[in-house]
């Protein structure tokens, strides 16, 4: 298994254990993601994105409504505020040893690690558009993330990473999904 982490930063030494500053909660810790779901983190930093995909349980109707059939779809949806941004960030992918590394329980898909970690390479990501679209992700572009308020209703898996920065969407609703 291969593990990534991915920052801005193109010299970072060490991964320290660190709380997330929104959720000071959780313990500290090294966080990763693996090799099927790293496109999930072909985004600047700070950017909102609402990410979905079909799973085994995915309804034919949703399948067909939202993934046209496709059981193997990816899509992203970021706002229309941040294309600049996704032209221009440089992005770097850290691969760190799985060795340490647990599956976080309510998100198999990240793995966390409480040691501090030494990547083992470091390489640019280069223009993240076209890395998704290598990836086979269809990327969104909607003026707000708000139209899929309530997406997670449905059958299929939806993931939001940094909703407090999406224009409009609701405060309260911004840590929960």
């Amino acid at each position: 298994m291969r593990l990534f982490h991915f920052s801005e930063d193109p010299a970072i030494r060490e991964f320290v254990p660190r709380t997330p500053l929104h959720r000071p909660e959780v313990e500290p810790l090294v966080w990763t993601v693996d090799e099927a779901r790293a496109w999930t983190y072909l985004f600047p930093r700070d950017c909102p994105r609402i990410l979905l995909w079909p799973t085994p349980q995915t309804t034919p109707a949703d399948l067909d409504r939202w993934f046209a059939g496709d059981p193997d779809a990816r899509i992203a949806c970021i706002e229309w505020a941040w294309l600049d941004r996704m032209r221009s960030t440089p992005l770097y992918r850290y691969e760190l040893a799985p060795a340490r590394f647990r599956p976080l329980e309510d998100d198999p898909w990240m793995l966390v690690s409480r040691e501090v970690e030494v990547p083992l390479a470091v390489e640019p990501v280069g223009e993240l558009i076209g890395a998704l679209g290598r990836q086979g992700v269809e990327l969104r572009f909607m003026p707000s993330l708000t139209p899929l308020f309530g997406a997670w209703d449905n059958s299929f898996h939806f993931s939001g990473i940094r909703l407090r920065n999406a224009i409009g969407w609701p405060p309260e609703a911004a840590g929960t999904r």
